[in-house]
């Protein structure tokens, strides 16, 4: 507890800043606002990307990508199920398809 105390004094002594939370919070809304604008185009344009899935993961079915339908949150669970990996692995890959150029 003495150190924390004596950590606390240091840094406000030395002018710094304590971290705000206000701020992360901010960046991580406008992190999740970008990656909605960016979805809600991937999405727009479902019909023509669907066979680019289909290429990028090929054991998904054509039924399997008719339930996606632009729902990335859809396609995420699918994934996992298909093969078999980790919710934030089918993000990753998600997010990479996603940043793919086109």
């Amino acid at each position: 507890m003495h150190t924390t105390k004596l950590m606390l004094m240091t840094a406000i002594l030395l002018g710094a800043a304590p971290l705000s939370g206000v701020h992360a919070q901010s960046t991580a809304t406008t992190v999740q606002k970008e990656a909605d604008v960016a979805w809600a185009k991937f999405k727009g344009a479902w019909t023509q990307t669907k066979g680019e899935a289909k290429e990028q993961w090929g054991k998904l079915t054509d039924d399997d990508l008719k339930e996606v339908d632009g729902r990335r949150e859809v396609l995420v669970g699918k994934l996992q199920t298909r093969y078999a990996i980790s919710h934030e692995e089918a993000e990753r890959q998600v997010g990479t398809f996603e940043k793919r150029p086109r």
